[in-house]
């Protein structure tokens, strides 16, 4: 999914630090094609060929990392810039 289409708020990463399932369900819709692309795995068939596909088992993990580290988000610094964007709005 593109960025612009599923921007990620202020108010969707606050939600998602405080524990919110449906922001969670955001922040790793929002980064979904850039984990598929990072799981992207290339195997040499038998033939010689080449078979490209995504790796369920690490995407999985990489989702993992990505929910064990939202708690972890700099929020002080989040909302300094949100408080600095509203006031050059």
């Amino acid at each position: 999914m593109d960025e612009h289409q599923n921007p990620l708020t202020y108010e969707i990463i606050k939600a998602a630090v405080a524990g919110e399932k449906w922001a969670t369900e955001k922040i790793i819709a929002h980064y979904d094609s850039y984990i598929a692309e990072l799981s992207t795995v290339k195997e040499r068939q038998s033939d010689g060929s080449v078979k490209i596909y995504v790796d369920e088992d690490i995407k999985q993990s990489i989702i993992l990392k990505l929910l064990e580290e939202i708690p972890n988000f700099p929020m002080e610094e989040a909302e300094k810039r949100a408080k600095e964007e509203a006031v050059d709005i």
